[in-house]
């Protein structure tokens, strides 16, 4: 395949691309390809169908888009088993299709992020498939997590670890021979063998993936289990089951061990010597927001998400505190907070902060919106959330993609709910998401969602879409919003929130109203833009429930 290669450093086009450090206040809007824009009519989105579609995100007022994986995958788990890390699956494109998309984004003063996949790879890759064929002494068995048996036989896991899908974190091989052999780990699915990162070559191997996507342009990667790379000395057990419902909470000898911050190290400097302000942020669960702090050191990663935050229920106290905390460690470490709601991940949060009905739901999203995109830092959105796409609840089983779903154990397996493809037009399914009328997608969307397509909501003052847009727009423009290190608390009543942002050009205030009745809040300023309809009082203004409001200082 002939690589178009573009220039090292990112074209220099509207002013947000040519910002340096753009990224401590960045809005970014991840772009998960399978469901986003089909370019072929296949039903699956691609490479194709997200070049087409960039204007959009640029109208949206998004500085940066983050691509989940387009890799060259068997698909175990929606591409994140890569077979190989330098080419584009077909399902997706081609490394041409790439190519452009990143010109053709740096030309509409987009940024683009892309996923690595470092703590393990697909059965597929050829390091894996060869350790497999050469059997046991082979030298690429020392680049995974190869390892004997317990019990007379060798019959058992080396160790008690459980995948995060569920079951054993160990499969055993069947060896060249035909006889049973030796296991290896996967903290994913059977499919994704993780590397052993004790060894040189996995080391070299990734400096060169860097290497190559920089090269072509892209301005960053999202690590993906960036926590995960580095396992406990001598894989120890743990000593109980349920291990998965401890993820993010508490220690566990395979995830955010203190070898990974020389990795990144390392990786940091590869970085550096690139023009253009690349970066690298952290998918990083840790128990507390102090560790994930230390993944953001001067010499390491520039960002890391919040999960802390995105896990905090619609409670004042509570998104109090998880502010106050998430501030307080950034600033420890001189890195930018990170705000975020939604991902490929978790269930939307238009549905998860619901507590009656869909309408509760939509409400608290928007204020729940506002309120993030307040907070300093650098925020990311999740497609489609522009839009007030709920969480598709009632799939068919026969529909149903995500690997857990299959699994007696581990994770839920709701994650294709939140994937289904974006609607963009029309009456019917797909809603424009392809480029033929009433063609295929590769999940059902509900006919519903004919009120949500960017199609019906375009130019209604009314509409999710116009709100964000319009919360961006005020964010890009206010002098007190974006990028900073602090924010006031004001006296307020019981439920509310609200905060003063100030800078030498202007201030700031955010008012949330958490509770379920409307409640009278000061009058601090002028009416910048709200979550539900408010008329402002010259002393008091009465803010309706699940309601958030910006305000002039």
């Amino acid at each position: 395949m002939t690589q178009h290669v573009a220039d090292t450093a990112p074209a220099e086009a509207p002013a947000a691309a040519a910002r340096r450090e753009w990224w401590r206040d960045a809005v970014i809007y991840q772009v998960y390809p399978r469901s986003f824009a089909d370019g072929d009519g296949d039903g699956m989105g691609d490479l194709p169908g997200i070049r087409a579609r960039l204007p959009y995100l640029r109208d949206l007022g998004v500085d940066a888009v983050w691509l989940s994986p387009f890799y060259a995958s068997p698909q175990a788990d929606a591409g994140y088993d890569v077979a190989d890390y330098r080419a584009i699956d077909p399902m997706f494109g081609t490394l041409t299709d790439a190519d452009d998309l990143v010109r053709d984004a740096h030309a509409l003063g987009l940024r683009v992020i892309v996923d690595v996949v470092p703590n393990h790879c697909s059965d597929q890759h050829e390091w894996f498939k060869q350790a497999l064929r050469e059997g046991p002494g082979s030298p690429l068995r020392d680049r995974f997590h190869f390892r004997p048996g317990k019990g007379t036989g060798g019959e058992l896991p080396p160790n008690d670890w459980e995948s995060i899908f569920g079951g054993p974190a160990w499969t055993r091989v069947t060896e060249p021979d035909g006889t049973p052999g030796q296991w290896y780990l996967h903290l994913f699915a059977p499919e994704q063998p993780d590397f052993n990162w004790e060894h040189p070559a996995v080391h070299d191997e990734f400096r060169s993936i860097l290497r190559f996507w920089l090269d072509l342009g892209i301005d960053g990667f999202r690590i993906d289990v960036a926590h995960g790379l580095v396992k406990a000395a001598g894989l120890p057990d743990i000593g109980h089951d349920e291990q998965v419902k401890l993820l993010g909470t508490q220690a566990v000898p395979y995830f955010d061990q203190d070898g990974v911050h020389e990795i990144y190290r390392s990786w940091r400097r590869i970085l550096e010597e690139y023009a253009g302000d690349r970066i690298a942020v952290a998918e990083a669960w840790t128990p507390t927001v102090e560790r994930s702090a230390l993944y953001l050191r001067p010499d390491e990663l520039h960002q890391a998400f919040n999960f802390s935050y995105l896990t905090t229920g619609w409670d004042a106290d509570g998104l109090r505190d998880v502010i106050d905390r998430s501030l307080r460690a950034m600033n420890a470490v001189h890195a930018p907070a990170t705000w975020v709601l939604s991902n490929h991940d978790v269930v939307r949060h238009s549905t998860r902060l619901a507590a009656d009905d869909g309408a509760d739901g939509l409400r608290r999203a928007r204020a729940a919106t506002l309120l993030m995109l307040a907070l300093p830092g650098s925020a990311y959105l999740y497609q489609g959330e522009e839009l007030g796409l709920p969480e598709v609840v009632d799939l068919p089983d026969e529909v149903r993609q995500d690997p857990a779903f299959f699994r007696s154990s581990g994770q839920d397996g709701t994650r294709d709910g939140c994937r289904v493809p974006l609607p963009w037009s029309g009456q019917e399914p797909p809603f424009g998401f392809g480029p033929v009328e009433g063609g295929p997608s590769w999940l059902p969307q509900p006919a519903e969602w004919r009120e949500l397509t960017v199609e019906a909501q375009q130019g209604d003052p009314d509409s999710t879409l116009e709100f964000y847009r319009g919360a961006l727009a005020v964010r890009r423009e206010h002098p007190a919003l974006g990028a900073g290190t602090r924010i006031t608390w004001l006296d307020s009543p019981e439920g509310v929130l609200a905060f003063r942002r100030d800078t030498g050009e202007g201030s700031f205030v955010c008012t949330v109203n958490l509770t379920a009745a409307p409640l009278a809040v000061p009058t601090p300023g002028t009416l910048l833009l709200a979550s539900s309809d408010v008329v402002p009082g010259p002393d008091l203004t009465q803010l309706p429930r699940d309601c958030a409001v910006w305000w002039a200082v």
